[in-house]
């Protein structure tokens, strides 16, 4: 039987990736999609065998198409209002939106619990990013100083990325102690040096003609390592949520981070 899934924030950038990567699994079935802006009674997919509802009420459409899965791609309030209604009623949830704080994590953990029912929440669904965030991890291990550059097209909405963030902490969890932080004397600029976390410098670009990108620069004694991931398009996500539909299904708890669904 295929996967029943109901793509929410379908109009949004990555949501159009997501909704074309489902179209095109024939072990998926796309059963509806959600958005602010819906102007029509179905979803415009004229190859498709079957048509698609496209609302902008979550709750109503989620009775009707009675999905397995539900993808979300939207904002950190609505992924959580998202999640109240579709984890009571056994339904799996897939979760891309970034400014998840703690607090609302360990919520979605506790609606997974309670209701025995899985979900994924991922600050990145690019493997090759979440495989820079696995070889920075170990790298950790052997320097003591590390920042970042992370950069972005000028219509993100948030700063630093919460990728960025994830792979601080991950940094700092690896090290098991903070990075050396070095102090400036005098900023001739204001915040010059960037966020800090854990003694990591966090640095945010935002301009057009950047897609998303990520450098980890470590230094120590005569040496740097630097690493760095490129997305060009956002198609470069579809992989990394296709594993995660397949692979929450079967879940009947939280996991936070596509690095466990990849056995990173």
């Amino acid at each position: 039987m295929p996967i029943r899934v109901v793509v929410n924030g379908a109009l949004g950038r990555v949501g159009q990736e997501v909704t074309r990567a489902v179209l095109s699994e024939p072990e998926l079935r796309l059963v509806g999609a959600v958005d602010l802006n819906v102007s029509q009674q179905y979803l415009p997919a004229p190859d498709y065998p079957d048509l698609i509802p496209f609302s902008s009420n979550l709750g109503a459409l989620v009775e009707r198409a009675r999905p397995d899965v539900i993808v979300d791609f939207t904002r950190a309030q609505v992924s959580l209002e998202t999640a109240r209604i579709a984890l009571p009623l056994k339904i799996r949830m897939v979760i891309g939106t970034t400014g998840l704080s703690e607090t609302d994590v360990e919520e979605i953990r506790g609606l997974c619990r309670e209701n025995g029912v899985g979900a994924v929440v991922a600050a990145n669904f690019s493997l090759g990013a979440v495989l820079l965030m696995h070889l920075a991890a170990t790298a950790s291990r052997f320097f003591s100083n590390a920042e970042i550059i992370e950069m972005h097209h000028d219509k993100k909405l948030d700063a630093p990325s919460g990728t960025a963030l994830a792979t601080a902490r991950l940094m700092a969890s690896a090290r098991g102690t903070r990075f050396v932080y070095p102090p400036t004397e005098k900023e001739v600029l204001s915040g010059v040096r960037g966020g800090q976390v854990e003694g990591i410098a966090i640095h945010s670009v935002r301009m057009p003609g950047i897609m998303a990108s990520q450098e980890v620069i470590f230094g120590g004694k005569g040496q740097t390592l630097v690493l760095r991931h490129d997305t060009f398009s956002r198609e470069s996500y579809a992989p990394g949520v296709l594993l995660a539909i397949r692979d929450v299904v079967k879940r009947r708890e939280l996991v936070v981070g596509l690095d466990k669904l990849m056995g990173l």
